[in-house]
């Protein structure tokens, strides 16, 4: 087990490069199924998810070479082997599999999906659109058994524009008969990410980035390479930190669009940033004004930012609002952040963050990637020393960040304990 330990209150200086986005990654990795070649995937963030990813794909027969931040993988001998719960339980993103191994293979047996618990996340949709494409589904206990004989394109409309279910209906339809129109898709820019790979491999994809993708489809993919987009949501965490405790940090490796929902905000509260192309520098606020957040989906303000934003709400003058209205868990650090002598409530999806409160460090438990970030900025701003518990949650999605955070001037280690 492993806990993360922070002596609060450092400025921080200097430079912090953004890792490649998690939430491409995730799916990119199983996307590499469908190539009948091999599939270079570059800046791929060295986190946990991945060492999860590539287990399944070598449990599957195919073969992964890794050098630096560059993934090589030959799923040429792919194999449809039942994804066992130990693996699939690991992480969210292990649904890929489904709609990967069933365009490739036409066959996929995998058990329950893990990742965070921050709310009631089902796959209905995936499920749905798979049998609109021709498969059938069936359940042995815990395991998803999906096949077809044949797969054909069709219309299908998502009832709420999942990410998740938009990304796996993709990698379904490419190797399908026909034409597929996935209609309410989901925006975000990991979904585009994907299809730009899968372009590449010669898949006809269009209406990437718009509510209606058209997927014609092919029947053999060959070899290409991609590069994994900056983590958008790494670089709000990081600019989220530079508004509490930074003096001219500069948050470098990012896509200034991809950011616009969060910069705004950050711009109402007050708060001193430099805006390039692919830089911000970004200074603590003397006074920060307090703001009201509605999560939205993409290109509204995200709902990964809503937990570590908290943090910042809880130095603002006055009372903000955050509604969340994606997943009816996302609040789970609250209790934590109270501990530390923040002073919110929450009802239902709403929290009203009273501030400024000075923040004390003490022990609290990362019960999720996001609140675990919560927990970090917290601890960085906090007087004295806050212990983290169960970070191994952080380590899914952030990439060297107690050697990042190091680098810039705070106080921060990780250590193993028994």
């Amino acid at each position: 087990m492993k806990q993360i330990i922070i002596d609060g209150g450092k400025t921080l200086n200097g430079e912090i490069l953004i890792s490649g986005m998690k939430n491409a990654a995730v799916a990119l990795i199983p996307a590499s199924i469908l190539c009948d070649e091999e599939v270079e995937i570059t800046n791929v963030p060295n986190i946990s998810d991945k060492k999860a990813l590539i287990n399944i794909i070598e449990l599957l027969n195919g073969k992964v070479t890794e050098k630096d931040h560059t993934l090589y993988l030959n799923t040429s001998t792919i194999e449809s082997k039942t994804i066992p719960e130990n693996l699939a339980s690991k992480l969210r993103a292990s649904y890929y599999f489904m709609g990967a191994l069933l365009g490739r293979k036409r066959k996929v047996e995998i058990y329950f999906p893990g990742g965070c618990n921050i709310g009631n996340r089902k796959i209905d949709f995936h499920l749905k659109g798979f049998q609109l494409l021709g498969a059938t589904i069936s359940m042995e206990n815990d395991k998803y058994i999906i096949e077809a004989n044949q797969l054909k394109g069709t219309s299908i409309h998502l009832d709420f524009p999942s990410v998740g279910a938009t990304i796996n209906l993709m990698l379904a339809a490419v190797k399908a008969e026909g034409t597929t129109l996935i209609q309410n898709a989901a925006k975000e820019p990991e979904i585009s990410n994907v299809g730009e790979l899968l372009n590449k491999m010669g898949a006809k994809i269009s209406g990437l980035g718009t509510n209606t993708i058209k997927i014609e489809g092919v029947n053999y993919l060959h070899k290409a390479s991609i590069k994994v987009l900056p983590d958008r949501i790494e670089a709000g965490t990081y600019l989220i930190v530079g508004a509490l405790i930074g003096e001219h940090l500069k948050i470098k490796n990012i896509i200034k669009e991809h950011l616009e929902a969060l910069l705004s905000k950050l711009q109402s509260a007050g708060v001193p940033m430099e805006i390039y192309d692919d830089y911000i520098c970004i200074s603590k606020a003397k006074n920060l004004s307090p703001i009201n957040i509605k999560t939205l989906v993409y290109p509204g303000f995200v709902t990964d930012w809503g937990q570590p934003i908290t943090v910042l709400l809880t130095q603002c003058n006055g009372k903000s609002i955050l509604e969340e209205t994606i997943y009816e868990n996302r609040m789970a650090e609250v209790p934590f952040l109270n501990k530390m002598g923040a002073k919110i409530e929450v009802e239902g999806q709403t929290a009203w963050i009273n501030g400024p409160t000075p923040l004390i460090g003490t022990d609290v438990e990362a019960t999720d990637l996001r609140a675990g970030a919560s927990l970090v900025i917290a601890g960085l701003i906090a007087t004295g020393k806050t212990t983290i518990k169960h970070v191994e949650y952080i380590l899914r999605g952030y990439e060297r960040i107690v050697e990042k955070l190091t680098n810039v001037g705070a106080s921060i280690q990780l250590i193993d304990i028994e």
